[in-house]
């Protein structure tokens, strides 16, 4: 048991999930727990933890799965105590024009991005409710916002999560609980590596700062979120002015 605020971060292992779990770990205050979908090993597990300024816990299970979901919340619960924050951040694609998407595709981006959200909130709320305090924040995206080519799954995952974000929002503030939702735009990553110099040269030279973002400039964006107490249904558009 602690007397630090317990943060759960999902998919928290890489990318922007992993930037935001290391920022928030350096506050002595915050006592992080971090989302992996797999069983990482005993090694795997320690060189985790070796990024960390301050110890961390590491829960596995997907998100998507309602079980799943309930036992990591149980779990964090029974370790800790509590859990005061949430960070909605698993999320996957699964990139193909509309007319030649399959359901099958469709619905699987939107069980882990949306109904893994629903799923791990509903949980954390009611630990939250009791106390009557929590913050979450839900990753959604400017392809939520505007829509993206190649992305009905990802756009429709995305978009879902904001109308997810602001009913969170409501029924949240009855018991003290705040929830908002972050969109980032183009953000350096395995995916964004993987484009050709002339595709990424002509990507930034549409974003009005001139750059990709850091997972940890949209690490920066969460912990604001998470942190300001008089912030709440708000969603904080992280991309460079891509979208002005």
């Amino acid at each position: 048991m602690t007397d630090k605020r317990i943060i759960l971060v999902t998919g928290g292992t890489k990318g922007i999930g992993l930037a935001t779990a290391k920022l928030l770990a350096e506050n002595p205050d915050n006592f992080v727990v971090v989302n992996a979908h797999n069983a990482l090993g005993s090694e795997k597990t320690a060189e985790l933890k070796q990024q960390f300024a301050n110890d961390i816990d590491v829960v596995i299970g997907d998100v998507a799965k309602e079980e799943d979901a309930k036992r990591m919340i149980d779990t964090i619960v029974e370790r800790h105590g509590t859990i005061d924050g949430l960070i909605n951040n698993a999320g996957i694609t699964q990139d193909k024009l509309l007319t030649r998407m399959g359901t099958d595709s469709f619905e699987a981006v939107l069980r882990t991005n949306l109904v893994g959200a629903f799923n791990m909130t509903k949980f954390a709320m009611k630990i939250m409710q009791k106390k009557r305090t929590g913050s979450i924040v839900n990753l959604s995206s400017i392809s939520g916002t505007h829509g993206n080519i190649g992305q009905a799954n990802y756009s429709a995952s995305k978009a879902g999560l904001i109308g997810l974000t602001k009913t969170t929002a409501q029924e949240g503030a009855l018991r003290g609980i705040r929830c908002n939702a972050i969109a980032p735009g183009m953000v350096k990553s395995a995916m964004t590596d993987k484009l050709s110099g002339r595709n990424a040269e002509k990507w930034e030279k549409q974003i009005p700062l001139g750059r990709f973002g850091t997972p940890e400039d949209i690490a920066d964006g969460i912990k604001f979120l998470m942190e300001n107490s008089y912030i709440t249904g708000q969603v904080l558009t992280l991309d460079g002015g891509l979208t002005i």
